[in-house]
């Protein structure tokens, strides 16, 4: 496929419908289909550009926002940091952190190795004490674990999140009081107990005084990701400043990027995959994973095998396409799982019979080649798999450098503010030293 063409299963990815849809679609003649010397079939997108999301890739100013970078220093922090995923794209958007909360202590190692300037509180975030960095920070971001929220009360405000780590962030927001906030979660959070909970968290931001900007549910692969991730991102601004400026969410990428742009050099990386350590399938499995084809799954086994490995899963309801899946090389991944070889959420390499590696991983999560993750291989892929794609964070980290622009531009950040708060940072860096977990969890 070249950059005018858009695969089926592609098209159908981009605008989240199934293939079925699709193939109904062509039946209809509703758009036209070509296909190629091998027999693959494909749209022409300017022949399909009256679908929103292809129009958005054809008039997109991708790259114009690309070269968008900070007039100022704008100082940053973030909570439940992982494996840097987040952190990473901000810091390459432009912002200066001031310190990352997280309680692994492998993430923190992580963090750590690859960037050792960087201020890593190794805490239950429960413990920390956020006021020191109050009005010292611009930009606070945190992609809270999503836990059950309890409605006993009425107000559904700030008090009753109280055990939830949402909770966390709105209090370092509280405490601290950035000009802007980001928090993220699954998109499943837009649907969790009938929108009450997405409600009780628009409750509280709005308690805190900040005003939030309408979330948003971002596919990664619009975002120069080779993965069919999506992530629900919330934007707030302080009331004082939301009267005086105008959040843009990102413009999409011009290319739609698979896992062939991850694996080999091209437009996304400048040189091969290279080797690195990664799980490996019993033999028992090996036998049975080598009977799926590429991009295929258990409905491609021969009925008795696909019996024998689902087991009781073999009858129930749902296409199970996450079981004995074997990735395509000319599509994006699936959502990458904290485990590529779990048998509910399987990622089988496309051409070989063995699971994602570490460093495929880290790819289709569009981590740089040097970025080296701590930890034994479990520890590495459950700090890969939980983080947001670098690019994707790249990408919404330039539109809040706009963001943040604009504010100067309009005077509401102040230079010699910023060099005040770096200072203060450097005198403030060894704070928290030693607060860190002991063998037996305590601090």
């Amino acid at each position: 496929m070249n950059h005018n063409s858009i695969s089926i299963n592609n098209f159908a990815d981009l605008l989240g419908v199934s293939r079925a849809t699709v193939e109904t679609w062509i039946r209809n003649n509703k758009y036209p289909v070509h296909t190629d010397m091998h027999g693959k079939r494909f749209f022409l997108l300017e022949e399909v550009d009256s679908v929103p999301e292809i129009r958005a890739m054809l008039t997109s100013k991708w790259n114009d926002e690309k070269k968008i970078t900070p007039n100022f220093t704008y100082t940053s922090a973030e909570l439940f940091a992982g494996g840097g995923g987040l952190a990473l794209g901000m810091e390459k958007a432009g912002f200066h952190h001031l310190f990352l909360n997280e309680f692994d202590h492998n993430a923190c190692e992580t963090l750590r190795k690859n960037r050792p300037l960087w201020n890593v509180i190794e805490a239950d975030i429960h413990e920390v004490d956020f006021t020191p960095y109050h009005g010292k920070i611009d930009f606070l971001s945190g992609g809270f674990p999503c836990q059950a929220f309890s409605y006993a009360g009425k107000r559904l405000g700030f008090e009753e999140t109280r055990g939830t780590l949402f909770f966390e962030l709105a209090r370092a927001v509280k405490e601290i009081r950035p000009k802007v906030f980001l928090g993220e979660n699954v998109r499943g959070l837009f649907e969790h107990d009938n929108g009450r909970t997405l409600q009780t968290i628009k409750n509280v931001i709005a308690e805190l005084g900040y005003t939030l900007i309408e979330p948003r549910v971002l596919r990664a692969l619009q975002y120069d990701v080779p993965q069919k991730r999506e992530r629900l991102i919330l934007i707030a601004i302080r009331n004082d400043i939301a009267p005086h400026v105008n959040f843009k969410w990102p413009e999409v990428s011009t290319s739609l990027r698979t896992l062939r742009d991850a694996f080999y050099s091209g437009e996304l990386y400048d040189t091969d995959v290279p080797w690195s350590a990664g799980q490996q399938y019993p033999e028992s499995k090996q036998k049975v994973m080598a009977l799926v084809p590429e991009g295929g799954d258990w409905r491609d086994l021969p009925e008795d095998i696909a019996r024998e490995y689902m087991k009781g899963s073999y009858h129930l309801g749902g296409g199970k396409t996450g079981m004995a899946r074997r990735l395509a090389l000319d599509e994006p991944s699936l959502t990458l799982t904290c485990a590529p070889a779990q048998k509910q959420t399987e990622r089988c390499h496309p051409l070989e019979t063995r699971p994602l590696t570490i460093r495929e991983y880290a790819r289709i999560q569009t981590f740089p080649d040097d970025w080296d993750f701590c930890g034994n291989l479990s520890a590495q892929y459950k700090q890969i798999g939980n983080a947001v794609p670098v690019n994707l964070a790249w990408a919404i980290g330039r539109s809040l450098i706009r963001l943040f622009n604009d504010m100067a531009s309009s005077g509401l950040i102040k230079p010699n503010d910023q060099i005040s708060n770096i200072r203060h940072y450097t005198k403030l860096h060894g704070i928290f030293e030693g607060m860190v977990c002991d063998k037996e969890g305590e601090y």
